[in-house]
């Protein structure tokens, strides 16, 4: 059986677009960027602010509403149709201070499939974290039989292309990916599956 890692913000979530949609537009009224125009992750130099108020803004969003996201309905689809057939590994960078958030959401929605969360913490100015790994793909090569990796980020897609496992960029407006659709993603993941 062949073992899936899959990303969970902005891959079984749709977290960016939410917080963005949701959250930075309603306290933020006069901002003019539609999330389509969203072509860096993370988006601090189009939204003009520093990183740090980015961050803190995400992680605002994260402790007060990441509960109520909704998975990917078209990944859940796919999940209760071919999620029985793979083995399946939650991998996220997240805060440490999140980590419970997002290990409690991927569990809720996914699982029946997800038995195993993992995160690599994203550094925070006001954490003491220990830092095993700098990246998934140190985190990944502690691993046997990982057969494909899902992300939405081209640097972590690289990372772990590199250790030799095979990738699939999840299509999003920030990532080169951008003309694929969900169902021909999905599609996609099926055939690499398949080899």
């Amino acid at each position: 059986m062949k073992t899936i890692v899959w990303d969970v913000d902005d891959v079984l979530n749709s977290l960016t677009k939410e917080w963005f949609d949701g959250y930075w537009l309603k306290i933020n009224p006069d901002c003019k960027i539609s999330f389509s125009q969203i072509n860096t992750n993370p988006p601090f130099e189009i939204l003009r602010i520093t990183l740090e108020e980015y961050l803190q803004s995400l992680d605002n969003f994260r402790k007060n509403n990441f509960h109520n996201l909704k998975p990917v309905k078209e990944i859940l689809n796919w999940f209760n149709i071919n999620g029985n057939n793979y083995r399946h590994i939650a991998l996220t960078a997240t805060p440490l201070e999140i980590s419970g958030i997002s290990a409690e959401w991927v569990l809720k929605y996914f699982g029946k499939w997800i038995r195993s969360f993992n995160f690599v913490p994203s550094k925070r100015n006001t954490d003491n974290a220990i830092y095993y790994d700098k990246n998934k793909a140190e985190f990944l090569t502690q691993f046997k039989n990982i057969d494909i990796f899902i992300d939405d980020s081209e640097i972590n897609i690289n990372d772990v292309k590199n250790i030799g496992i095979k990738t699939l960029l999840f299509p999003q407006p920030w990532n080169s990916n951008t003309n694929t659709s969900l169902v021909d993603f999905l599609n996609n993941l099926n055939i690499l599956n398949n080899k």
